[in-house]
């Protein structure tokens, strides 16, 4: 299946990039995809403290991906 992960704040620059599509396997879960992304980024090492968004809702590590799902990586974000 194939999916596009979104980048955004300070993950374009870890990555240089501000999308990319992945083929993964079917049964793929977010959790997976972390572990592939930071595989094949390996600046993104803090992955886990991210925010993962699929299909523009927040999702939990557990969920199943689908082909043609839009995943976004958010970083936390500061300020005040």
């Amino acid at each position: 299946m194939k999916i596009q992960v979104l980048f955004f704040g300070i993950t374009t620059d870890l990555t240089g990039k501000n999308s990319t599509f992945f083929e993964l396997d079917s049964n793929t879960t977010v959790w997976d995809l972390k572990q592939q992304l930071i595989a094949k980024f390996s600046k993104l090492q803090h992955l886990h403290e991210f925010a993962i968004a699929v299909n523009e809702e927040y999702a939990t590590d557990d969920l199943n991906l689908v082909d043609g799902d839009v995943v976004a990586i958010i970083p936390p974000v500061s300020g005040g």
